[in-house]
């Protein structure tokens, strides 16, 4: 079986069938799911909505579930799904696709910062790397902001890391 520390990667349909065997061991396990996101119609979904609310395999007192996404809202929509055209039960449809992430206990958002947070962050960042962070490194890290994804600790790092790199 597992062995403490071990990291198993594998398909989210399997998750019924490990919980079910990691039930019947008395270790303790944790299973990390990263950057959890779904298509439209991803039987995945309900599946795993089924699992977390307690379905027929439900998860043994021996395990829990830790996951992270990039999105507040699992299932990705375009504005033409609000308009339900061909929905009867409109706002039935719309909970649904939000009761999953309701199923998890906590919500970290992070805002994007301002412009003084995020040239603070790059200072922070180019001090690790022995960088100095003058005048005109900050004015460049704004540049880089611009044209790059916005300002965001991410960018500042990958900013940090260019420049590191001679690029």
């Amino acid at each position: 079986m597992c062995h403490p520390g071990l990291f198993l990667i594998f398909p989210l349909c399997k998750l019924p069938d490990i919980l079910e065997q990691l039930s019947e061991t008395p270790l303790k396990f944790i299973v990390f799911i990263d950057d959890l996101s779904f298509m439209e119609n991803d039987d995945n979904f309900t599946a795993l909505k089924a699992l977390l609310e307690g379905s027929v395999s439900a998860i043994g007192k021996n395990v829990v579930i830790y996951t992270t996404s990039n999105r507040r809202h699992l299932i990705k929509e375009q504005f033409s799904d609000r308009s339900g055209d061909d929905d009867i039960h409109l706002n039935d449809t719309l909970q649904e696709i939000m009761s999953l992430a309701a199923r998890f206990g906590l919500t970290v958002t992070f805002e994007r910062p301002d412009k003084d947070t995020y040239l603070s962050i790059v200072k922070q960042i180019a001090l690790t790397y022995d960088i100095a962070a003058d005048e005109q490194f900050l004015i460049n890290a704004e540049a880089y902001a611009i044209r790059n994804n916005g300002r965001s600790p991410r960018t500042a790092k990958q900013f940090v890391e260019l420049q590191k790199s001679g690029i």
